[in-house]
């Protein structure tokens, strides 16, 4: 008699992708190293900035900010692109929207003076 696997599931699919993505996001984030890049990155627009100046900035080894990158070009939050010698960095508006989108999505239980300074911040800086 031959070696069988039996039929038992190892792995179900809770079709939660939305939140799975958000952990990462926030995984990402989560390092104080990791957010100072991606604030300095938001901060620069869609100009980007190169991997040598971000750091610089940031007074990061550079073995250790190409860490740090990676790990939020993983979770879709920054993309890079060669120009020349130089990686240019840029964050992803959009991943940063839609991880802002998710965490307020259900915000304020019907009262949305919660969520009002939210709007006041979003006006400021947008």
């Amino acid at each position: 008699m031959g070696w069988r696997l039996p039929n038992v599931a190892y792995f179900e699919y809770t079709g939660n992708m939305e939140t799975i993505s958000a952990v990462t996001s926030l995984s990402a984030l989560a390092h104080e190293g990791r957010l100072a890049a991606f604030r300095l990155l938001v901060q620069a627009g869609g100009e980007g900035l190169a991997a040598g100046d971000l750091a610089r900035r940031l007074e990061m080894p550079p073995s250790t900010l190409s860490a740090n990158l990676n790990i939020l070009a993983h979770a879709g939050l920054v993309t890079s692109e060669r120009d020349g010698r130089s990686i240019i960095y840029r964050a992803q508006y959009d991943a940063m929207r839609d991880l802002l989108g998710f965490l307020v999505e259900d915000c304020c239980g019907g009262s949305p003076e919660i969520c009002a300074p939210l709007l006041k911040v979003a006006g400021v800086c947008c």
